[in-house]
């Protein structure tokens, strides 16, 4: 294993960390918060640190192999959340460490789960970080290094990107890696300026535009207000933010085919027309359910899109509490919460693609029982699904509802309640954030003991990594010399 140059990207990453967090440290300033301190010192710490690492022991080879790249990556989010806690612990406005990492973790991660009762109550510069917080988490920091520095930006480091991007398969549009990872940050950052045009302009704060544009964006769902979107009771503004969550939960690959021109290959894609569907169905099956809960028919379907664009997307913002729908509904945003965006999005979830395979998969097998010496294959988008990629879906599956059941035994040992302890772990392991029960939309996680706190942060860590890497961290024979 390349142990200098895993300690080289970790460097990296506690510098990228120390100046993201000096927005922080002018947010404070702007808004005359003279504490401003917690964020520059602890940036400065985390930066020369970073230096250190990049400096002291520069590796001479820059190869990672699979092993080597997904333990990186998993390091690299633990790093991210540790160091990135500190600001909140240190200020005293979240005095207790494992709730400060826990926020943090579901920052990073994009989950979007909260202990905080009153979130109105953080300074300006806080707020700030849990945005900032969703946007780094939402596109991965491993991304940005590959796009940031040259010489880690070489084909040869696809795991690095495998490790970080969701989905059972990391498309490239482009043959070049740096400038695939540099193409995809363009186009997330030029989507979070289209959007916080669009609020600015239908007259929203900057401060709340920037920061709803930043959670969007990743797919994070935290929110500077107490009533989160509810707060701002104008349809323009949810309809926006509704309709961008949607754009984000799509593979930015259909984006780079578009903008390459390559129109006819965007639309062949399989998995784009399945999740565009599904989001229709459950709009209209949802919105005739809730129908005689709301005033208007308009009023209903508002909610029932706003609410499948953010649960399909995992952003998990809401305008209400969905603890009154009818059952129906209820169940099918369960479904979603699990089912999750696209793969290559900046959502979590299982992912649509995945689905799709284990269908197509369930349905090679049924018609071989029928006609058993037919030689059929699995194909997206017009292309033989290779035999190791369904492997590894199937894998994923059972790996994925292990975790979800021995996490749902052991949160279920603070006696919360079956509802909320199955959506606590759902929504944490899927990256939606918000459940139903004291979880829904407008609770928090406050009341947790600390261990079901640190068992549902090892769930919104192995969800946004895909399982695999953080496991990877556990298995001593990943260690050891090869």
């Amino acid at each position: 294993m390349n142990k200098r140059l895993i300690v080289y990207i970790l460097g990296w990453v506690l510098i990228v960390e120390g100046a993201a967090m000096q927005l922080c440290t002018v947010t404070s300033i702007i808004y005359g918060e003279h504490e401003a301190l917690y964020f520059l010192g602890t940036g400065i710490v985390s930066a020369v640190l970073g230096v250190l690492a990049v400096k002291v022991k520069k590796p001479k080879n820059m190869v990672l192999y699979q092993k080597a790249g997904f333990c990186a990556t998993a390091l690299s989010w633990i790093v991210l959340s540790l160091v990135g806690a500190m600001p909140f612990f240190l200020s005293r406005e979240i005095p207790n460490y494992i709730d400060a990492l826990f926020e943090t973790i579901s920052g990073f991660t994009t989950t979007g789960a909260t202990i905080l009762v009153e979130v109105e109550r953080l300074s300006h510069r806080m707020l700030m970080w849990r945005s900032l917080m969703n946007w780094l988490g939402g596109m991965g920091v491993i991304v940005f290094l590959l796009a940031l520095i040259p010489k880690l930006g070489g084909q040869q480091n696809i795991y690095l990107m495998r490790a970080e991007s969701p989905g059972p398969i990391v498309g490239k549009a482009v043959p070049k890696m740096r400038h695939y990872a540099a193409m995809l940050y363009g186009i997330y950052f030029g989507l979070t300026m289209l959007e916080m045009i669009l609020l600015l302009c239908g007259g929203m704060e900057f401060f709340d535009a920037i920061n709803t544009s930043f959670a969007t964006a990743g797919t994070g769902g935290f929110g500077v207000r107490n009533a989160n979107i509810a707060a701002y009771d104008t349809y323009y503004f949810q309809t926006v933010i509704a309709v961008f969550m949607m754009l984000f939960g799509v593979n930015f690959s259909v984006y780079i085919l578009i903008i390459t021109r390559k129109f006819l290959q965007a639309a062949k894609m399989e998995e784009l027309w399945f999740y565009l569907g599904f989001i229709v169905l459950s709009t209209v099956i949802i919105g005739i359910n809730i129908m005689p809960l709301y005033p208007t028919a308009y009023d209903a379907f508002h909610q029932s899109f706003f609410y499948t664009s953010s649960i399909i997307t995992t952003t998990g913002f809401g305008i209400g509490d969905v603890n009154h729908w009818p059952m129906l509904s209820k169940s099918i945003i369960m479904f979603l919460t699990f089912l999750g965006a696209m793969a290559g999005s900046t959502g979590g979830g299982f992912k649509v693609a995945r689905l799709l395979l284990l269908a197509k998969e369930a349905k090679k097998e049924f018609l071989l029982l029928v006609h058993p010496r037919n030689i059929r294959q699995v194909k997206m988008d017009g292309k033989t699904v290779d035999h190791n990629t369904m492997r590894s879906t199937s894998v994923f599956l059972v790996v994925y509802m292990a975790i979800f059941v021995i996490s749902f035994i052991l949160v279920s040992i603070d006696g919360k309640g079956f509802v909320t302890s199955f959506t606590s772990v759902a929504a944490t392991l899927n990256n939606t954030g918000p459940g139903l029960g004291d979880v829904g939309p407008v609770g928090n996680y406050t009341f947790y003991s600390p261990f079901a706190k640190c068992v549902l942060s090892f769930d919104m860590l192995a969800g946004r990594l895909e399982l695999y890497p953080l496991l990877l961290l556990f298995a001593p024979a990943a260690w050891k010399r090869s």
